[in-house]
């Protein structure tokens, strides 16, 4: 009897057709929640499922939907835990650091006078992010004072509360990429280097990719920050200075993979639904 398997997610991208297909040739078919259609009930039991792949695009919705399924002991991939860390890069990079893991110093002020207090002792060029946030948007390298006024000012007149929670990293002078790892159940899948004219390497923003080794540092780094998330599966951001060492940048809690299957050779949808699909089972 096949596991039952819910697939959660609101857009079917690229990715999540890969993922159904790889389902589909394993003879299983997951059940599709539409996190945009659905309506649980809080005070009652959720639908009867061995296992929930989250692949929903929406951090709050993903993360309110898993506590409901978890609370009624479904097994989530990943946990809401995960999501609520990898969702925000402040709870990230206090993880990161509980674990004793590489990173770039990090400053987080709540008003602009604080961040540019803060951008002064750290030093100019500083990066400014959103602490919830992806694909590269609203990602600002802040060069000097007046730079930083400009954008601090845009971000507190427009900005909802969130904006208003200045992230600030060092800037890593990297040499014109960085690198994406993937974890899947502890163990590192495969990894790409992503390399771009532009400081901001995200393939979202064109940067062209090409394999990365996994066996050295690279994985083992990878590896360690999944566990520090507590991710199942995971893509790790990594930063390389130009003396060759290596930081945390970020954790990806429900990643886009299609532009690293052919670079890296690896079936990564089809190891996906092999890995899944054995959790399923054990939990069914």
């Amino acid at each position: 009897m096949s596991p039952a398997v819910g697939f959660l997610c609101s857009r079917v991208r690229v990715e999540e057709k890969l993922l159904l297909q790889a389902f589909a040739a394993r003879g299983v078919e997951p059940t599709r929640i539409d996190d945009g259609a659905t309506a649980p009930s809080l005070d009652a039991a959720p639908g009867a499922f061995d296992l929930i792949l989250d692949r929903c695009l929406s951090f709050g919705r993903a993360r309110h939907l898993l506590e409901h399924f978890e609370a009624g002991g479904t097994r989530c991939i990943n946990s809401a835990h995960t999501v609520a860390v990898c969702g925000d890069k402040v709870r990230t990079q206090l993880a990161l650091a509980r674990a004793g893991l590489p990173v770039p110093r990090t400053r987080l002020a709540f008003t602009p006078a604080a961040a540019l207090e803060a951008c002064a002792e750290m030093g100019w060029p500083v990066v400014l992010k959103p602490a919830v946030g992806s694909w590269g948007r609203m990602v600002a390298r802040l060069n000097d004072r007046d730079a930083a006024e400009a954008v601090l000012e845009s971000r507190e007149v427009l900005g909802s509360w969130h904006d208003h929670a200045y992230y600030l990293q060092d800037y890593v002078d990297k040499p014109g990429r960085d690198i994406r790892a993937f974890v899947l159940g502890g163990e590192a899948l495969c990894a790409i280097y992503r390399r771009s004219e532009h400081w901001i390497t995200n393939t979202a923003r064109g940067a062209t990719t090409s394999a990365a080794p996994v066996d050295g540092d690279i994985g083992s780094l990878a590896v360690r920050a999944a566990e520090a998330v507590g991710g199942d599966l995971v893509a790790v951001d990594l930063v390389e200075s130009r003396d060759g060492g290596l930081q945390v940048l970020e954790v990806n809690h429900s990643m886009e993979f299609r532009n690293s299957i052919e670079p890296t050779g690896v079936d990564i949808p089809g190891r996906i639904a092999d890995w899944v699909l054995e959790q399923a089972r054990v939990h069914a």
